[in-house]
Parts: structure tokens; C-alpha cells; sequence
């Protein structure tokens, strides 16, 4: 029964991007580890930029320097 997580920046990915992400996994851990996809769980957590570092820095500090 695999679970896999999925973690990405909150800056609007479309439904349709987060299904062909969850249809994507599913069907690679089917093709690769012969897993079952009706018992195949992916969860997509959509985190604040605010709330995700890199190097000190909060990811929304990190992209206003780059502006």
C-alpha cells in the first residue's frame, strides 16, 4: 500500500496539474514496482511560500530578491 506525498509552493497549480501528478505517480509505481493503484495513495500538500525555507530564508524573501 503506497503513500506518497507530494509537497509544492502554493502559487496556484490548476486541479487538472494536481490530477495528472496524482495519475502520474500512480501509474509509475504500477508500471515500476507492479504496485496496486486501488490501493496507491498520493496526497498533495500545497504549503505558503512564507512557510518554506531554503538557506535561512523564507521561499516568498528568497523570490522578492530576484525581482
Amino acid at each position: 500500500m503506497p503513500y506518497v506525498n507530494i509537497r509544492i509552493t502554493r502559487e496556484g497549480a490548476t486541479k487538472e496539474q494536481k490530477g495528472e501528478l496524482i495519475q502520474g505517480v500512480t501509474k509509475l509505481l504500477n508500471e515500476v514496482l507492479g504496485k496496486n493503484p486501488k490501493t496507491t495513495f498520493v496526497i498533495i500538500d500545497e504549503v505558503d511560500t512564507d512557510n518554506w525555507g531554503i538557506g535561512g530564508e523564507s521561499v516568498t524573501e528568497l523570490r522578492k530578491d530576484r525581482q
